[in-house]
């Protein structure tokens, strides 16, 4: 058989290491998954149960591998499916490539069931994907797709998704000859022309000597105070992290999303910044000479409660791009190999910090039903396995995990703050769990944790889980209540109502029925947690664990914090 189109990108996405492509199957994406079963299933084909859990997985499987993810999708609604998952790729820089089917070229603009060409006012998918990716093209000539291949790789690389839209009837077409030689191997493509221009200009070396110099005179004067984000982890440089944080002597935060970048025992550490932070790295900021970011651009998430100490101190900052806030940036596209140069042109401070155990939050004692959030969560920690990685999901519930949770020694810690998708974790951690229970370190068993709220709209992914007998365990905090969406009502709208509270429903109970064999239990008091936790955990497939909690409780979300407490000041 000639090459086709979809034997070309099966073969090109195999030859980059990718070992799975996640999606959802459809008319117009159906000769992709012909060509995974005649490419004998490597990349293996994965079907989600929807394409935003697609999208999320293949998410997922990039932030833990550091390699590129790829999801496919039919035209219509599929195509539409993905968006708030790749816009949460996009936001958070995650490299996905999105192969995505279109309808006949010979029926677009003439009533195709699912045209999306822009003609005949039809939706434009063109314009629609391009909004929310580094690069968006549609195939249109089998000679022309090798490049666009090529310059969907490297734009994904720089940072974001890619999409290349494919009508059903040229994936069906041969490749030239010619262009299956010249597209050979897309792997040695190089990085967006905006990136590349950036790491290949001389400033960034002189902007590192410049902010060796400011830090060594901010040493001269007192502490520096590090803030480290999850480009450290897609660049693995948590070593060179380290060595840093030491040579500078240094207190050291981390964001949110970046837990497990440097370790919670290591010297210096000051615990999580921002909004669900500890308040020793605000005293620690407060009373700096200066503060360095490394691969964090200092969102709001990050920022919050630290904003008057970062304005009174000098900001210095290296990372793939320049922070929201005023610094002395130096751009870099490899943290590891420029911490290394960093530290070449310092002097290593005499070491005076050590391992400390950050302060979690007061929060108002709750009163309700269930289990309380830091009760969970320690639990928790205490019941991790080796290497465990972590999927949080948004809302309250995230918020505990954040704040509260360790991450394991050689685990990934994964919270989606760039759209803040709820239920992205559940896809997210399924598309990780493929790439790493069988990892070179060894196995890795994926730890899902999200609210009812998350799991009601993308729990049911958990059967991809099952089909695949993957070692992920899903903990829900039922609490019957979109929680932190009471907590808003509670505190800026006067309690005066609720829209966000459920009737009482039984996840666990509904689980287990739904899949016979798959370990699944229901706690509700703290006796029965450490049994159910470990049980969860040491299960050989994937399990299920609901935990009851109370809708009312307040959790460690600093802005949440600060409204009880101006509340409660005198005016």
């Amino acid at each position: 058989m000639p090459d086709r189109v979809v034997d070309h990108l099966v073969r090109a996405v195999a030859d980059l290491g990718v070992t799975h492509i996640f999606g959802v199957d459809g008319a117009n994406i159906e000769d992709l998954y012909d060509a995974i079963f005649d490419a004998g299933g490597h990349p293996a084909g994965i079907i989600a149960k929807h394409e935003f859990s697609a999208a999320t997985m293949a998410d997922g499987y990039a932030r833990s591998t550091g390699g590129l993810g790829v999801v496919a999708a039919t035209s219509g609604g599929g195509a539409m499916n993905l968006v708030p998952g790749l816009a949460e790729s996009y936001t958070s820089r995650v490299p996905v490539l999105a192969l995505i089917g279109q309808a006949p070229t010979a029926l677009e603009g003439l009533g195709a069931f699912q045209d999306s060409s822009g003609l005949a006012e039809s939706i434009d998918a063109a314009v629609l994907f391009t909004t929310i990716s580094r690069y968006c093209a549609r195939v249109t000539d089998p000679a022309e797709l090798p490049a666009q291949l090529t310059a969907a790789i490297a734009a994904a690389r720089s940072g974001g998704p890619a999409v290349l839209l494919l009508p059903k009837d040229v994936q069906q077409q041969s490749m030239p000859a010619a262009a299956v030689a010249h597209g050979r191997r897309p792997n040695r493509t190089p990085l967006s022309t905006e990136v590349a221009a950036a790491a290949d200009s001389p400033e960034p070396g002189e902007r590192l000597t410049t902010i060796a110099e400011e830090l060594a005179a901010a040493r001269a004067l007192g502490k520096v105070v590090v803030i480290a984000g999850d480009q450290v982890a897609r660049d693995d440089a948590r070593a060179e992290l380290a060595e840093l944080v030491t040579a500078l002597d240094a207190t050291i935060g981390v964001a949110p999303d970046a837990k497990d970048v440097y370790p919670a025992t290591g010297p210096g550490y000051g615990g999580v910044a921002g909004s669900m932070g500890h308040p020793e790295l605000i005293a620690a900021l407060e009373s700096a000479s200066a503060c360095l970011l490394v691969g964090t651009r200092l969102p709001v998430t990050t920022r919050a409660g630290l904003e008057s100490a970062l304005t009174d101190r000098p900001l210095l900052s290296l990372g793939v791009l320049e922070p929201y806030l005023p610094t002395i940036h130096a751009p870099s596209t490899d943290l590891a190999a420029d911490i290394t140069r960093l530290l070449g042109r310092l002097d290593p401070a005499p070491s005076s910090t050590s391992a400390s155990t950050p302060t979690p939050l007061p929060v108002p004692e709750a009163s309700g039903p269930g289990l309380r959030y830091r009760t969970v969560v320690e639990a928790i920690q205490a019941a991790l396995p080796a290497r465990a990685d972590i999927f949080a999901d948004a809302g309250n519930t995230g918020a505990a995990v954040v704040h509260h949770l360790r991450v394991p020694t050689g685990g990934r810690f994964v919270v989606a703050l760039g759209m803040g998708g709820m239920g992205y974790a559940f896809g997210a951690g399924i598309g990780s769990a493929f790439a790493r229970h069988a990892a070179p370190d060894g196995p890795h068993r994926t730890i899902v944790i999200a609210g009812d709220g998350a799991f009601y709209m993308h729990g049911m992914e958990i059967h991809t889980a099952v089909e695949h007998d993957l070692p992920v365990t899903f903990v829900v905090f039922n609490n019957n209540a979109h929680a932190m969406c009471v907590t808003r009502e509670q505190l800026y709208y006067r309690d005066r109502y609720s829209f966000n509270r459920f009737r009482t429903a039984h996840p666990g109970a509904g689980i287990a029925a739904m899949f016979p064999g798959l370990p699944a239990r229901t706690v509700t008091a703290s006796a029965e947690l450490a049994d159910a936790l470990h049980d969860s955990f040491t299960a050989r497939g994937p399990a299920f664990l609901e935990i009851v909690c109370d809708p009312d409780e307040v959790p460690p979300f600093l802005p949440f914090l600060s409204t009880i407490e101006s509340a409660r000041s005198p005016q």
